[in-house]
C-alpha cells in the first residue's frame, strides 16, 4: 500500500486523455459557477486547491497556490501537457495554464477577459483540440477560446470532441453525446457540422474515450 499525502483531498480522478495523471480539488466554495456567485454577491471566496499526482510513483504536485478571489477549475491533458484553468476574480481574468512537470511551475498559455462569458456556468476545458468551453443554460454550446462559436444544441447534449482540429482541415466535425429516458436510458453519439452547427447523422450508442486516444463506441 503506497501512502500519498494529499493534504485532505482524497478524491482523485484520471485526468482525460492520460494514462499517468490523476487530479483532485477541494472545492471549498463549490464548483467554479457557485464561486462566481458568491463572489458577485458580495462574499469572500475560500480560494480552493487542486493537485495532481503522477503514477505510478504517486509523487504530488500543486501547481498553482491560488490568492483570495482565484479559483481552479477542471484541467485537461494535451499534447502531453497538463493544461489548466484558473479565474481570479477581482481582475476579472479567465488563465489559461500549462503545468511543467519537471519544474513543477506553470505558464500562462493564454489570458483572456472575463467579460467574454456571460456567466462561469459549465465554463470548462476540453480537449481534442484544446478549447475553452461553456455550455449556456438555454441549450448553447460554446466554444470561445481559441476561437469562439456558438451552436444551438439539444437538452442532455454534452460535448465530446471536435474531429479535424480548427487550422488544418476543412469541413470539422463535431462530436457530441445526448441521452434520453424515453422511458429506458439510452445514449447517441450526434455529428455536427462545425461552421454551421448543422446535425449530420446520429449513431445510436455510448461514446468512450481511451487514454491513448481511441474512441470506443459501445452498442
Amino acid at each position: 500500500m503506497k501512502r500519498i499525502v494529499t493534504n485532505g483531498i482524497t478524491n482523485l480522478e484520471p485526468l482525460a486523455g492520460s494514462s499517468e495523471w490523476y487530479w483532485g480539488a477541494d472545492y471549498a466554495s463549490g464548483d467554479l459557477y457557485e464561486a462566481e456567485e458568491l463572489f458577485r454577491s458580495g462574499h469572500p471566496i475560500q480560494k480552493n486547491r487542486l493537485i495532481l499526482v503522477h503514477r505510478p510513483e504517486g509523487t504530488v504536485y500543486e501547481p498553482v497556490r491560488t490568492e483570495s478571489g482565484q479559483y481552479l477549475g477542471r484541467p485537461v491533458y494535451h499534447s502531453g501537457q497538463v493544461i489548466l484553468l484558473l479565474v481570479d476574480f477581482p481582475k476579472e481574468e479567465i488563465n489559461i495554464l500549462t503545468f511543467h512537470e519537471t519544474a513543477g511551475t506553470t505558464e500562462p498559455l493564454a489570458v483572456l477577459p472575463l467579460s467574454i462569458v456571460e456567466d462561469c456556468y459549465n465554463l470548462m476545458l476540453e480537449a481534442p483540440p484544446l478549447m475553452l468551453t461553456r455550455s449556456a443554460h438555454d441549450n448553447q454550446f460554446q466554444i470561445i477560446w481559441p476561437e469562439r462559436r456558438d451552436f444551438a444544441i439539444e437538452d442532455h447534449e454534452f460535448f465530446e470532441f471536435l474531429e479535424g482540429f480548427f487550422e488544418f482541415l476543412e469541413g470539422n466535425r463535431l462530436y457530441t453525446t445526448v441521452w434520453y429516458e424515453d422511458p429506458d436510458y439510452r445514449e447517441e453519439v450526434l455529428v455536427r457540422d462545425y461552421e454551421t452547427g448543422e446535425l449530420l447523422e446520429r449513431i445510436p450508442g455510448s461514446l468512450r474515450s481511451m487514454p491513448d486516444g481511441q474512441r470506443w463506441l459501445l452498442v
